[in-house]
């Protein structure tokens, strides 16, 4: 009988432990690869719901900032209303709690009335002795006196430093409706107190 030109290829019959063993060792290599993963890859994120601290100074995820609206300002108004043309809220102190501070004047019919320019926290609470904004606002410091008899242009906080504009007059001859001098000036929280300084580029 004559050999057959094909190549004998009675090797390439597969057994069942033949699959068996090829499976089983494949499975091991996927294992490995796994266990072997950076540790970056392995990182997730959050869970839904999970709260994360919140960065240094910056405010309570949800706290309300003070409602100047509801606030007893130092204004002796005569019976007039008070008017709060202007307000601006962030965390001036550091305390991840955000501050209010409003420009307010008694409500004038002419002239432009002097400003005061005040800080506002959240009313005390009775209960803990901790902030409560759902009582309204309270005055804990005057950063303009209406005795000085200016008023009050734009306003903002921007990294806890408040910065205004606040227009005067030169001498008592200038008319009260047309402020003449005009400055733009920074307060911000140090030492334990509001340091007014003149306004730098930011």
């Amino acid at each position: 009988m004559q050999p057959s030109d094909l190549p004998d290829l009675a090797h390439t019959h597969a057994r069942p432990t033949h699959w068996l063993a090829t499976a089983a060792a494949m499975a091991g290599v996927i294992a490995l690869a796994g266990l072997l993963q950076p540790g970056s890859a392995t990182a997730t994120n959050p869970a839904a719901g999970a709260r994360q601290a919140p960065a240094p100074g910056a405010p309570a995820p949800g706290a309300p900032a003070p409602d100047a609206a509801t606030a007893a300002y130092p204004l002796d108004c005569a019976g007039v209303p008070t008017a709060v043309p202007r307000t601006a809220s962030g965390d001036l102190d550091g305390d991840g709690r955000p501050e209010t501070v409003a420009a307010a004047h008694c409500r004038a019919g002419s002239g432009t009335p002097p400003y005061g320019l005040y800080v506002l926290t959240g009313a005390r609470s009775d209960a803990d002795g901790g902030a409560d904004t759902t009582k309204g606002a309270r005055v804990v410091a005057t950063l303009v006196d209406p005795a000085d008899a200016l008023s009050i242009g734009d306003l903002a906080i921007r990294d806890g430093v408040v910065t205004a504009t606040v227009l005067g007059y030169t001498s008592p001859d200038v008319p009260r409706c047309c402020p003449d001098t005009h400055e733009t000036v920074e307060w911000r929280w140090t030492g334990g107190r509001f340091l007014r300084t003149p306004a730098t580029d930011r």
